[in-house]
């Protein structure tokens, strides 16, 4: 049981610009929602010592000047087609003060359930979307002494990468660190008048594949789900990666093999596709999404803030998927990641510009209900954190001892996150149906690749199905974002 003790309302501590910013055709597809993150610090003499929650505001306020446009609000824009602008005026961020009689201990393995959720604050998306922060942040103080940060950060403003450089200067501000990083503000800078050389196969933004005999998905999303938190060892992703490139050094001689990333999410789709039970020619999908910072030629200036990323679609069928091997499933990731190029984003970019209307992408329509297309059975959606900067969270009361996502899944989806203890493993983060997790895990487990993490919340029932959706962003569709019965965060009254 959580209980909430105050409310504070944290706005930049000096002026910032008053200004209507530009959101580009990235930003724009994105949904109207928040990620949800957590972390959990242990008890520490720094959080005797000093005032959490006073900290916590101080340095907020301080790093709200360099990141000030997630100090604004969102409106609709006159130019209609769903699209949105971002008024930069200082409105500031919510902090929630909470207090729990539960232990840090109390979460086990920190498998994101709904108890985890609790910890999040949350929103109610029928709000109208200027009065809804950009960023809500709830400290909790747990019974043992440590206390947990949840998080909410719009997926309009920012990406992976650009939250968690937000995260890391709001950490370093607090506990007084230098140097300093501001953000490349400037989102005009993906846009350019440079020529197209090629044009955009939207084929990739299609609707998902349903299961065969069925003309829609809506008696797969009345299903129940539950998830599950497994591990992989740096000896088992090897092992994987080992077999993949079995196939490719046959075709490819000493080219660069298979990455972990594609090994590992080859090994979850086809053991998804197993659990599923598919018939041979049923079609699925596997969504992930690819940084494109690097791609784009010149690359993005360093430390760009708000979204680079783009959607990526590997497809086969069931009866292909699991007759051939662990390789021809990661070759089939690895020509979707190759089709990220400067040219092919471009003209992604300049396609989504074009488009009369982007609310075809979000899970939300534009009164905060949820709709949108479904990618659970027979579909999977990966998001990969192996390459983000996940840890070292430190605001004057040592580092986190775990971050991780909120409860916010659907079927299908899976987060691929590196060990916090930096022992070259990955949690897997997996929600599926009820009737399905059974299989996944024996079918995983006879090929002995997952390991099971020792924890009693290791599998937990999911809060019901609620659509989702893989945004183009470091966490996907948020439409189970929802508002928690009894939260404080529930509507929001202008400051």
């Amino acid at each position: 049981m959580v209980t909430f003790k105050a409310t504070h309302i944290v706005r930049p501590s000096e002026p910032t610009p008053d200004e209507i910013m530009y959101l580009n055709a990235s930003d724009q597809i994105k949904d109207i929602t928040h990620t949800p993150t957590i972390y959990f610090y242990k008890h520490s003499p720094a959080l005797d010592a000093g005032d959490a929650i006073s900290r916590l505001k101080d340095s907020l306020s301080k790093v709200l000047v360099l990141f000030y446009p997630l100090a604004g609000r969102l409106s609709w824009a006159a130019e209609g087609g769903s699209r949105v602008e971002l008024h930069c005026n200082g409105k500031g961020v919510p902090i929630f003060e909470a207090e729990t009689e539960a232990a840090v201990e109390d979460f086990g393995d920190f498998t994101p359930t709904p108890a985890i959720q609790a910890l999040i604050p949350s929103v109610d998306y029928t709000t109208p979307i200027n009065e809804i922060p950009m960023v809500i942040v709830q400290l909790t103080r747990f019974s043992c002494g440590g206390v947990s940060i949840g998080l909410g950060i719009s997926h309009v403003m920012a990406d992976g990468p650009s939250a968690l450089h937000f995260v890391d200067e709001w950490a370093k501000i607090a506990r007084k660190a230098e140097p300093i990083v501001p953000p490349f503000l400037d989102r005009k800078v993906l846009e350019t008048e440079k020529p197209l050389t090629s044009t955009f196969d939207p084929s990739v933004l299609r609707p998902p594949p349903t299961l065969i005999g069925q003309e829609d998905n809506m008696e797969q999303r009345k299903k129940p789900i539950t998830v599950a938190f497994l591990n992989l060892t740096k000896f088992q992703i090897e092992k994987l990666r080992n077999k993949s490139n079995l196939d490719f050094d046959k075709e490819n001689g000493n080219g660069r093999g298979y990455s972990r990333f594609e090994a590992v999410a080859a090994h979850i789709w086809r053991c998804t596709s197993k659990a599923r039970g598919h018939v041979a020619e049923q079609q699925t999908s596997l969504h992930f999404v690819a940084d494109f910072r690097n791609k784009m030629k010149p690359p993005l200036p360093k430390n760009f803030f708000g979204n680079a990323l783009i959607r990526v679609e590997a497809t086969d069928n069931s009866g292909s998927l699991l007759s051939n091997s662990i390789g021809a499933a990661s070759k089939k990731i690895r020509e979707a990641v190759e089709k990220v190029t400067d040219d092919t984003v471009r003209a992604y970019l300049d396609f989504l510009k074009g488009l009369p209307d982007v609310g075809r992408f979000r899970s939300l329509d534009n009164n905060g209900r949820p709709k949108g297309d479904f990618y659970g059975n027979p579909n999977l959606a990966i998001i990969s954190w192996t390459a983000l900067p996940l840890y070292g969270a430190d605001f004057g009361w040592g580092k986190e001892i775990h971050m991780g996502p909120g409860s916010m899944g659907f079927d299908g989806k899976t987060f691929i996150i590196p060990s916090h203890d930096g022992d070259g493993s990955f949690n897997i983060a997996i929600w599926l149906q009820e009737e399905c997790m059974g299989t996944f895990k024996n079918a995983s487990t006879m090929t002995y690749e997952f390991t099971s993490r020792p924890s009693k919340t290791r599998i937990e029932a999911g809060p019901g199905p609620i659509p989702g959706h893989p945004s183009p962003t470091w966490e996907g569709k948020e439409a189970e974002f929802a508002p928690i019965p009894g939260h404080p965060c529930q509507t929001w009254v202008k400051a």
